[in-house]
């Protein structure tokens, strides 16, 4: 036997001594000085807790948990937001904390854009990039000389038929 299991066995030992697996840890003991003071130390233990005794109850103890019930009993419910959070912080039976969770989710998502908008990360129009610029300048330029022909076409004298014949 190894000291390691000897030290695990030392309670059954001193709890059923007549055991027959306690002969093997008894002979071990016997054979190795750790074990033994191990096992001296655990006999003081069990003989001290063998004097200790338990402090007795209040004899009204009873009496005063009875009047107690019966006054939490009787006590008008609580509001909606204190039965929320003692169901909240205390486990009823009903778990309420994946919808707390989700709840939480969503206030992180809805704040945190908020505080996202807000910090300046704003879309803006797309860019253009040069060369579509130029072109464009390039058809503004067009539409104006167009337009320039056009009203110079509409200031020459018309043709001279319609004037009246001299005679």
């Amino acid at each position: 036997m190894i000291c390691k299991e000897c030290q695990s066995a030392i309670v059954e030992l001193l709890l059923d001594p007549a055991s027959p697996a306690s002969r093997e840890v008894q002979a071990h003991i016997d054979s190795c000085a750790g074990c033994a003071q191990e096992f001296k130390s655990m006999q003081e233990t069990f003989a001290l807790l063998d004097t200790w005794k338990a402090p007795e109850p209040s004899p009204y103890f009873d009496q005063k948990l009875a009047v107690r019930l019966r006054e939490e009993q009787t006590h008008a419910p609580a509001s909606w937001f204190e039965k929320l959070k003692s169901r909240l912080l205390f486990n009823t039976g009903r778990q309420l904390r994946p919808a707390l969770v989700g709840g939480l989710a969503l206030v992180l998502l809805v704040g945190g854009g908020t505080f996202a908008d807000l910090t300046g990360f704003h879309h803006s129009a797309p860019e253009t990039s040069a060369a579509v610029q130029d072109l464009q300048i390039l058809d503004k330029n067009d539409q104006a000389l167009q337009t320039m022909d056009q009203l110079l076409q509409d200031d020459t004298p018309a043709d001279d038929s319609s004037a009246q014949p001299s005679s």
